[in-house]
């Protein structure tokens, strides 16, 4: 565990909602927002909701997973920032009200969302707070079972890109998809950089992650696959405008992110990576997003 001062309660909040992780649920917003200005249907106030709803779900999640990971004992000896109930700074039950309070809010956003545009969306969102729940609590876990970063390709770029754009356009465009495929790739980039720093302690507590599967090669290989994919997205995305192409100011962020996976960084070296690769998924989405508002 990361020695850390002593931080206040506010502090230790904070420090639980993981905010290096936030980017992924400001991103999606940003790139389905975008396909919706280009397709002349942006609606500020929709947009802000989708990002209540994204924001919302990524703190609950972030709290649960820290819930649902120490109480099982898995935080108990690992690498990387504070975790609160691992820690033993903040008591389990608490950790898990602040999930459920979080959780419940974005399912309170998302229903003013759905009320205003289409009531099958319920649905979606129920299907993410139970991915969002069942990630590494419940009695079988997928995030123990390999199955993270495809949850996270779904949810924070397919359903979240799509759901954005859809309640303001009130269709599916493939200019929405391209946009998803690039922000699902970056968002699961985040996951494989966190998961490749754990394999060591993830693989002692049975964690069996996808980084466990693959092995530290392999893992390193995916994380520049994902990388190659965000690209590939934004080239897509260029067919309908070139302004697109503005996204690819996440080079440097993701170059140097990606020579420190190459070079076998490990740990405590490794979470520079993280920090890299939310602020590149970040200016990948205002990046696209504003070259979409440019071309439309």
């Amino acid at each position: 565990m990361v020695t850390t001062p002593s931080l206040s309660p506010t502090q230790l909040w904070i420090a639980g909602a993981r905010p290096r992780t936030l980017p992924a649920a400001v991103a999606p917003v940003l790139a389905g927002t975008g396909a919706a200005a280009y397709a002349d249907a942006f609606v500020w106030w929709k947009a802000l909701l989708a990002l209540g709803v994204s924001l919302s779900l990524q703190i609950g999640v972030n709290y649960a997973n820290d819930y649902s990971d120490g109480i099982k004992g898995t935080d108990n000896d690992r690498v990387g920032p504070l975790r609160l109930v691992g820690s033993g700074l903040v008591p389990a039950r608490s950790v898990k009200r602040a999930a459920l309070l979080f959780l419940a809010l974005g399912a309170a956003l998302g229903f003013a969302l759905a009320a205003t545009s289409s009531w099958w969306l319920l649905l979606v969102g129920a299907a993410a707070i139970g991915a969002a729940w069942t990630y590494t609590g419940g009695p079988s876990p997928y995030g123990y079972r390999a199955l993270g970063e495809v949850s996270v390709f779904v949810f924070f770029g397919l359903v979240a890109v799509l759901g954005t754009a859809y309640v303001q356009i009130e269709d599916f465009t493939w200019l929405a998809f391209a946009c998803a495929i690039g922000v699902g790739a970056l968002a699961c980039a985040l996951l494989v950089a966190n998961n490749l720093r754990d394999i060591p302690t993830d693989s002692v507590t049975g964690k069996k992650t996808l980084a466990v599967v693959l092995g530290d090669t392999w893992t390193r290989r995916f994380y520049t696959l994902l990388l190659l994919v965000a690209v590939g997205s934004l080239i897509w995305a260029s067919v309908f405008t070139l302004w697109a192409l503005l996204g690819l100011a996440m080079a440097p962020l993701a170059v140097r992110a990606r020579q420190a996976v190459a070079s076998g960084a490990q740990g405590m070296a490794l979470i520079p990576v993280l920090r890299d690769t939310g602020l590149a998924e970040l200016v990948f989405a205002v990046g696209l997003a504003l070259g979409l508002f440019i071309g439309a």
